[in-house]
């Protein structure tokens, strides 16, 4: 779907139908705004995601969402490279899974049936809020490739993945890169019935590298992931990952790898009217890598913003507003993103520490369940524990 002719400036324009760039448009549209969504790929289509749904997701969901659960996990097996087995159990349910390509589009449906337009099929090759394109200071120009005229907005939101556009133009530093590599691979039912409701977390051979097992029915999705630059070994650890599993002779019916970048304390969030979120902006759990949350997050705030900037009168409003969204997501998702850091330092140089600690004490495993659960976050426990925050400067020291 395109602009009228008769009005062709739209308040807010998102680029990317993800996670983030649904909840933007969602948001924006629940306040009465004119919002254009716009996505390179055809809906539904498939990502490179483990598609766990942890309690901050659904907390961050729209109202009356209905999460296409694949499966629903109450217990999580951890085992250090492959040794040293355990499962964690709990009555009530840690966290869901789902296919990515059903979330999405549940979430672009939502932000439709609040008012957002959609157009598919589209590549968003640059913004510009300066030249020809621009009719006024007001405006940013959004270029499509193969297109003659621009999308024209009064804001922009950046919701386009890990590699974005609209983050090179606004500037976003990553200091964290890290290669996931993972399998969709059916299994008979057999098979998928010993996996119901469990989860595998393996932590690796590679510095600060884990591996996953998530069952979705009759397919596991099992991915690895580490540092960049070892990619040889990260696939290696995969192959043997699978073999051990005794899965090696099970076909995948996908095999993708995805790279997953945090952002540097000091990247921006916004360069005129144009904002970033989500996996755009390097928003996700540095530990974990766990970037779901984070995308509706970051993208809701990047909606409610995008609103203001797109009535900002002028440079100076639009600037004001910016630097607010920026505050909001720092002041939150900054500070979990914060204490990921120091956890993904410990977890680097001490796995077995932390799987002794996840297996062996309850407390820890309690805040675990907690943390899934979305009953506390990582910053809340060191925030007001004094015995993790003691242990998390002992264990954080270099």
């Amino acid at each position: 779907m395109s602009a009228d002719a008769d009005d062709p400036v739209w308040d807010v324009v998102v680029v990317g139908a993800g996670p983030a760039g649904a909840s933007a448009a969602y948001a924006a549209a629940v306040a009465g705004r004119r919002v254009l969504l716009l996505e390179k790929a055809e809906l539904p289509r498939y990502k490179t995601c483990g598609g766990g749904i942890i309690g901050p997701s659904r907390d961050a969901l729209p109202p009356g969402f209905d999460l296409p659960l694949r499966d629903r996990v109450h217990a999580v097996t951890f085992s250090l490279n492959g040794k040293l087995s355990r499962t964690r159990r709990s009555r009530q349910m840690l966290f869901g899974l789902v296919n990515r390509s059903e979330l999405d589009a549940s979430l672009v449906e939502h932000a439709v049936k609040a008012g957002a337009r959609v157009r598919t099929g589209v590549t968003v090759t640059r913004v510009e809020q300066h030249g020809a394109s621009v009719p006024d200071r007001r405006s940013v120009a959004v270029v499509l490739s193969g297109h003659e005229r621009p999308v024209l907005a009064r804001a922009v939101v950046g919701a386009d993945g890990s590699a974005s556009r609209i983050g090179a133009h606004v500037g976003v530093k990553m200091d964290q890169v890290d290669l996931g590599l993972e399998a969709e691979i059916p299994v008979p039912a057999s098979v998928a019935e010993d996996w119901a409701g469990r989860v595998l977390v393996d932590w690796g051979p590679l510095p600060g590298s884990y591996g996953w097992v998530f069952p979705k029915g009759d397919t596991l999705t099992v991915g690895v992931i580490s540092a960049r630059g070892e990619g040889a070994a990260t696939k290696r650890y995969l192959e043997d990952f699978v073999g051990r599993l005794g899965l090696a002779g099970f076909e995948p019916s996908v095999s993708t790898g995805h790279l997953t970048r945090c952002r540097a304390e000091d990247s921006p969030l916004s360069r005129g009217r144009v904002l970033v979120c989500g996996d755009a902006a390097g928003l996700l759990e540095p530990w974990t890598r766990e970037g779901i949350s984070f995308a509706l997050r970051s993208g809701r705030l990047a909606g409610e913003w995008a609103v203001r900037v797109a009535e900002a009168a002028d440079a100076v409003d639009a600037r004001s507003q910016a630097l607010n969204y920026a505050f909001a997501v720092k002041a939150g998702l900054g500070v979990e993103m914060g204490v990921g850091r120091r956890m993904f330092n410990v977890f680097s140089r001490r796995p077995g520490m932390l799987h002794a600690a996840l297996t062996g004490f309850r407390p820890a495993w309690n805040v675990f369940a907690q943390f899934t659960r979305g009953a506390v976050s990582l910053a809340e426990v060191v925030r007001t524990s004094p015995m993790a925050r003691r242990a998390l400067d002992t264990l954080d020291r270099p």
